[in-house]
């Protein structure tokens, strides 16, 4: 009985593989492609990377950092939604791209709820707001107070529009009643480098790309949007505490492939990824730079996408926001 038992189970089992396409009984037979929407050096890019490194090491084939920046994320994230259903081109889908930007663009060139499949989410971190050294600010307190002084005289920027960056900015202004104008990046490196040089006043960002400015001094920390003070920063202040009540934002990643790509296929890139999201290496490339491995099932990394689109699209409307 056993025996029989155990030779249905195999049968249905090599039927189910046979059922599959002959690509995805292969996979992965060829280099892959992890699109980061944002140009090298920025967050999302720092985030790819040691994931991109694991990914090859546990798939036997390479995967290709292909930096594609602009609009926001849109333009990278377009690439993918138009790629081949494969399994091969896959996107480092961020809040902005997947969560904001469909209720900030009046026209995007995909859908991020039908053009995609969440696969898994990799980490998140806070957003950070830094000043350049010169602004005579050393607190939120201080800086509204400027502001308020200054209706739209400070500039701040980030890695674009619809971006974590920007939309935190937004409900900074909506939250304190000062006005900022914002100025958007093709990505967070040539916004840190403006705001280093002294172009722009502000920036709000991921952790990661500023920190190492704060801590060389080139920067200044004013808070942290989390509710909980970064352990990369314990005298850096949460921006609720230091003077907005109720004050938080979140910045997130997660890997998206084109939707129709088989699921056998989501379902090993998902193992996988989750298997190097859990790991110590991932944990220490991130530690150090202020984001938290993020790690989960498919399902629950969906049903997550879902309800930041929803808060972000009630922030949106909220700030008036809105972008050609």
């Amino acid at each position: 009985m056993h025996s029989r038992r155990g030779f249905l189970q195999w049968t249905a089992a090599t039927l189910a593989v046979q059922a599959l396409p002959a690509s995805a009984q292969q996979y992965p037979s060829h280099a892959l492609r992890l699109i980061v929407p944002f140009p090298p050096g920025g967050p999302t890019d720092i985030v790819a990377r040691p994931l991109a490194v694991k990914l090859a090491e546990a798939l036997g084939q390479a995967v290709i950092v292909d930096n594609r920046g602009g609009a926001g994320g849109n333009v990278g994230a377009e690439v993918v939604a138009s790629a081949s259903a494969d399994g091969y081109t896959v996107l480092m889908g961020t809040v902005g791209t997947q969560a904001i930007n469909v209720a900030l663009y009046k026209h995007l060139a995909f859908d991020p709820a039908k053009d995609f499949v969440p696969v898994a989410q990799v980490a998140s971190a806070p957003v950070l707001l830094v000043a350049n050294p010169k602004l005579p600010v050393n607190s939120i307190k201080d800086l509204i107070a400027l502001a308020k002084q200054k209706p739209g005289a400070l500039n701040y920027g980030s890695a674009g529009s619809g971006s974590p960056g920007h939309l935190s900015g937004e409900l900074f202004k909506s939250m304190t009643g000062v006005e900022l104008t914002h100025i958007p990046y093709k990505g967070s490196a040539p916004a840190v480098a403006n705001l280093i040089g002294g172009e722009i006043q502000l920036m709000f960002d991921p952790i990661q790309s500023p920190l190492p400015h704060v801590k060389s001094g080139t920067l200044k920390a004013l808070g942290v949007s989390s509710a909980k003070r970064s352990p990369l920063l314990p005298d850096t202040p949460t921006i609720a505490e230091a003077g907005v009540p109720g004050y938080e934002t979140t910045a997130w990643w997660g890997i998206f492939a084109p939707v129709k790509t088989p699921p056998a296929i989501v379902d090993r890139l998902h193992a996988e990824i989750d298997k190097i999201v859990r790991s110590d290496f991932y944990h220490q490339q991130l530690a150090p730079l202020g984001a938290e491995p993020a790690s989960g099932s498919a399902a629950a990394f969906a049903e997550f996408v879902r309800s930041e689109t929803a808060k972000w699209g009630i922030v949106v409307k909220a700030s008036g926001a809105t972008l050609d």
